[in-house]
């Protein structure tokens, strides 16, 4: 990673230690039965698919990157269906109990160790590029995007869920989301939550549909996520409630199509 920048360094440095943590204390533990699973489903209230009008759409056939795979529960879903999927993490806690899963239930596909702000692949090697709280949350957005349409062919699709700008505004530095503005919305990109070694980023809907525009993409869609009835609380997310979940969303998930080439776009910097 000597080509990155000493920022990033860190930030991928952090966000290894968070999930190594996370995977010791609940991914290990809940990644056979997320496998097991023939739905596929999004966030973390596990909305299907298909109630939020399939915006994965047919994957049979598709070489499909799921960028900050974890423990490739994702991946090993869409493999289900007929897809080629390639799953990419920096943790190797979490790629070994994905290897681990995928020796117990014959489901296999590559497993791969990087960064989204540097992928390891090709021009355009995928037909869709996924992820669902991975490199969509913990990579640079001004640097994974552009890898993610360099790595697309044309008239591939980019598809995402992230925290929603609501829930972002609303969460105080400690404890959990409210029902009241807690931080600016100018200025938002990166945040390091207090107590925690992880690096997040998040950018408004305008930032992050210009930045989506400047590397070739055209947004077809944002959906923003209903908890739905019944729905309860993440064991884990516990600081957003289904209750609130509910009211506002909690979750985005964002689907764009790479009009042209990677490199016909001016990086789509952040303002300084």
């Amino acid at each position: 990673m000597s080509e990155l920048s000493e920022s990033t360094r860190r930030s991928v440095a952090g966000n290894v230690e968070h999930w190594t943590r996370v995977n010791r204390e609940f991914g290990d533990r809940d990644a056979a039965r997320s496998w097991a699973s023939e739905t596929i489903t999004w966030g973390q209230f596990g909305v299907t698919e298909e109630s939020i009008g399939s915006p994965l759409g047919d994957v049979e056939g598709l070489d499909i990157l799921e960028a900050g795979c974890g423990v490739a529960y994702l991946s090993a879903w869409l493999a289900k269906r007929g897809a080629r999927p390639v799953g990419l993490d920096p943790t190797p806690a979490q790629l070994a109990t994905a290897r681990r899963l995928q020796d117990e239930t014959g489901i296999e596909f590559p497993l791969v160790e990087g960064i989204g702000e540097a992928l390891p692949f090709p021009d355009a090697s995928f037909d869709l590029v996924l992820s669902e709280y991975g490199a969509s949350l913990w990579a640079d957005p001004y640097a994974w995007v552009p890898e993610a349409a360099r790595v697309l062919r044309p008239g591939g699709r980019l598809v995402f869920l992230v925290s929603s700008v609501l829930a972002y505004l609303c969460f105080p530095d400690v404890g959990a989301v409210t029902e009241g503005l807690q931080r600016p919305q100018f200025g938002m990109h990166k945040v390091t939550w207090p107590g925690e070694s992880g690096t997040e980023y998040n950018l408004a809907h305008g930032e992050r549909i210009r930045l989506l525009r400047a590397d070739g993409f055209e947004v077809e869609d944002l959906i923003e996520v209903q908890v739905p009835e019944g729905a309860r609380t993440h064991e884990y997310y516990g600081d957003i409630s289904a209750e609130w979940g509910r009211r506002w969303p909690a979750e985005e998930i964002w689907v764009a199509r790479l009009r042209g080439r990677a490199g016909d776009h001016d990086e789509g910097r952040p303002p300084t």
